[in-house]
């Protein structure tokens, strides 16, 4: 019994020391890059998107030549270069990404930006295409009218029929934000409406 306890023991031992030196390896820390504003500052919260080409790709909501945010693409080595720079902030909203972006089946990358517009009375977020090349375009713009929703402020998912789905935190019939898809064209479609629950 005496010989068991103290197998048992070394045994938990070695399987802290174990679990001791991967925490130690996981604690090591290496900085890639700096913002420092001129290349963008605040980058969005969530994960950096690994394109096909192994590189990483993200977004940051203001900074920038013209401070209203910029798309990047990182080597794994961290060489940084900004594929688009988002207009300056303006009637038309706060231009810059602040969510994670996705690489879609069409090799194009997508996203969203939460306060921003086509036009000065439609700031309430947009849906945007960037193809590798650096090319920007407005997939998708949400309207004051809100039907449709409003503030899309989190990142996109496309899902097996093809289609991007994502979610705004205000609009729709409710007042409370929707479930959103949107095809690769362009095509927006409110697949559902939150309701705001009431205390009473």
């Amino acid at each position: 019994m005496h010989t068991k306890t103290v197998w048992l023991s070394r045994a938990a031992a070695v399987l802290l020391l174990a679990f001791t030196a991967a925490l130690s390896s996981a604690q090591t820390l290496t900085t890639l890059v700096n913002f420092d504003g001129t290349n963008g500052d605040t980058p969005a919260p969530g994960a950096l998107l690994l394109g096909a080409d192994g590189n990483f790709y993200g977004s940051t909501s203001t900074g920038g030549p013209n401070k209203g945010g910029t798309i990047f693409r990182m080597t794994p080595g961290g060489q940084l270069t900004t594929l688009y720079n988002f207009p300056p902030p303006s009637f038309t909203g706060f231009p810059g990404a602040n969510s994670s972006m996705i690489q879609a089946s069409d090799g194009n990358i997508y996203g969203t930006t939460p306060n921003y517009g086509t036009d000065p009375l439609n700031i309430w977020g947009t849906v945007f295409k960037l193809t590798p090349a650096g090319a920007y375009s407005t997939l998708y713009a949400f309207t004051l009218h809100g039907s449709d929703g409003q503030i899309p402020n989190y990142g996109l998912l496309q899902a097996s029929d093809g289609n991007l789905y994502g979610t705004t935190q205000s609009g729709g019939d409710h007042s409370a934000g929707t479930v959103f898809k949107i095809t690769l064209g362009g095509q927006a479609t409110t697949v559902h409406s939150w309701y705001r629950r009431t205390e009473h």
